[in-house]
């Protein structure tokens, strides 16, 4: 095979391209927009929006580079077991379509986290924006360092200008088109992601002999572990971390993170919301399933060669980007094709994420406490979304610190989103908790989560519970090449009973952790502080009439008791539905709570 070589000048004109276009799609809403006088029309498209742009968005928001190069080479070192993710989305839709949903929608909210005021008090409100935000600003550091790094160590590009060129397009899009140039241009960029991971899968299987050969080679190196029941919570990966983990994971993204609710509530109806949800099932099957095949054809072409181990990439989240220079280089444009996919994914997850922060830091820290009109709203939503897409640049430098991409990205989202799930869940389902039960849940659960989360930073969980598999060098060409699993015992240090135990939780668990904390704690503190004699005010808790179902069984039931002509059930459910969010009545719903 090959060495890797740099960028040609075609796959820098298709790289600038995917850049000149998501930039041109914010150049575009800023001035078809000029309508865009009032804060709602920036940060939530002046909630006009339909199903399927809106479904594509969804999937880009948190589908980044982290997915792109990280989940391919999981798949590399740790087998295919991860695939098993796509049944945590099952189970995330219908949750988050279920409970969560229903509710922001109804209430016509900007940010979620208007909603903890109103169940709770303002001090809950400010205790989850600051945690959104310290999670929001870590995370999107990470998704702009994590894949510069890897690109610019094997392609060439320059670290820093990749690192700024990205904030800087991604920052200049959010602030002149706002939400609905954000939602196009993530609608754009999922296209340009499926398209970079096919043609490493199509050149892979054409290299390889075809994909039986990829499959054979896959089970011959142990890469088909799909089936591991292991009920440990210690093992990294088995069934249950991927499935259970993975749901609490995705329904604290999918259910309550403000970059998420932001688009439902963009929707016209609520019915468009719910299928924007379904509609992105799809399309999240459609990138896991091709990043983790890409894992399996990354492990067909080297089997015999690992680059990490032979030294051709100094990490493993390079392998991807050295795989597609390595077998691509003879097609000008088309590694450039890959690139541009890396990088869509992080110009859509930091677009997102500088929107959801401009809305949550005005409907949270400027609305309630500065008294502005909305042209003066709508100005300084923009100067926000210059801040943060400067701040989040700045963080890139923090990144530099964390370990893997994949694991790094799901520990954050986990230990911060894990608590504040919890914290809407116990409001939600239970009207009972109060405002004394939810903070000290809320304490309690993050507490939790950070202490196991810096514990398995101090001492990473030993080899036996990661089960890494064996990588070969025998078929490079160089001399004195070892297997890297060779050396395990050297990792197995003397230490203390809590790292071998407490700290070697799966990272998966680090947001079920954190969630079922805040619910047992919020509800016993909730029960021993009175919560039984508390009266929740109506529509901030889940209702049967808010579930799918529900409204399905009594408009079939109406139905067939009149059975009196043709029926559409679809049209009968949007009926049903109907335009719930209160931003289209003439009736405005009271935030105050209830003396």
């Amino acid at each position: 095979m090959s060495s890797a070589t740099s960028f040609s000048v075609w796959d820098y004109v298709v790289f600038s391209l995917m850049l000149v276009i998501s930039a041109g799609i914010g150049v575009y809403y800023a001035f078809a927009g000029r309508g865009q006088s009032s804060s709602a029309d920036f940060l939530v498209g002046g909630r006009s929006m339909t199903a399927v742009p809106v479904a594509l968005s969804l999937t880009a928001s948190f589908m980044s580079a982290i997915t792109v190069l990280g989940t391919p080479v999981e798949v590399y070192q740790h087998g295919a077991i991860f695939i098993l993710i796509c049944f945590s989305y099952v189970l995330m839709v219908a949750v988050s379509s279920e409970i969560f949903l229903p509710i922001f929608y109804r209430l016509g909210i900007t940010s979620t986290y208007e909603y903890l005021e109103m169940r709770y008090n303002k001090v809950i409100r400010l205790f989850g924006t600051v945690l959104f935000i310290i999670q929001t600003v870590l995370y999107t550091g990470l998704v702009i360092y994590a894949p510069a790094l890897a690109l610019n160590q094997v392609t060439g590009i320059d670290l820093w200008g990749a690192v700024i060129s990205t904030g800087v397009v991604c920052t200049l899009y959010c602030t002149l088109g706002g939400l609905k140039a954000v939602v196009w241009t993530d609608v754009f960029q999922v296209g340009i992601m499926l398209a970079g991971l096919l043609a490493v899968i199509v050149q892979s299987v054409l290299l390889q002999g075809g994909i039986s050969t990829i499959i054979s080679d896959s089970t011959q190196g142990g890469r088909l572990n799909l089936w591991d029941f292991d009920p440990n919570p210690l093992r990294r990966h088995t069934f249950w971390s991927i499935t259970v983990g993975g749901t609490f994971l995705w329904t604290s993204v999918y259910g309550i993170n403000q970059a998420q609710v932001q688009r439902y509530i963009s929707c016209k109806s609520l019915f468009h919301a719910k299928m924007a949800l379904y509609i992105n099932l799809v399309s999240l099957w459609a990138i896991s399933i091709c990043s983790v095949f890409c894992g399996l054809c990354l492990y067909s072409v080297y089997k015999n060669c690992d680059p990490w181990t032979a030294r051709k990439v100094s990490a493993l989240d390079q392998l991807m980007p050295y795989l597609v220079l390595d077998i691509l280089s003879e097609y000008p444009g088309v590694p450039g094709l890959f690139v541009a996919a890396a990088y869509s994914g992080t110009l859509s997850t930091v677009s997102s994420s500088v929107n959801a922060l401009a809305a949550v830091t005005i409907a949270d820290l400027i609305r309630p406490y500065f008294s502005l009109s909305e042209r003066q709203l709508s100005w300084s939503s923009k100067g926000i979304s210059l801040f943060y897409g400067a701040v989040c640049i700045g963080m890139a430098g923090v990144a530099s610190l964390m370990g893997g991409m994949l694991q790094a990205a799901i520990s954050i989202a986990g230990v911060a989103g894990g608590p504040l799930l919890g914290l809407f869940s116990l409001g939600i389902l239970f009207p009972c908790a109060n405002a004394k039960g939810g903070l000290a849940g809320l304490v309690s659960g993050l507490a939790l989560s950070l202490w196991v989360c810096i514990g398995a930073q101090i001492y990473p969980p030993l080899p036996e519970n990661s089960r890494p598999l064996a990588l070969m060098t025998h078929g490079c060409n160089f001399s004195g090449g070892t297997n890297w699993t060779a050396n395990i015992d050297d990792f197995i240090l003397k230490e203390p009973f809590l790292a071998d135990n407490w700290y070697s939780l799966s990272y998966l668990y680090f947001g079920p952790l954190g969630t079922v904390t805040v619910i047992t704690v919020g509800f016993i503190v909730s029960i021993l502080s009175g919560g039984r004699q508390m009266k929740v005010q109506s529509g901030l808790t889940l209702s049967k009439e808010d579930l799918t179902f529900y409204k399905a069984y009594n408009v079939l039931k109406a139905k067939v008791s009149s059975s009196a002509g043709n029926f559409d059930l679809v049209q009968e459910l949007e009926k049903s539905f109907g335009k719930t969010n209160f931003a289209f009545c003439d009736v405005e719903m009271s935030t105050q709570r209830p003396a």
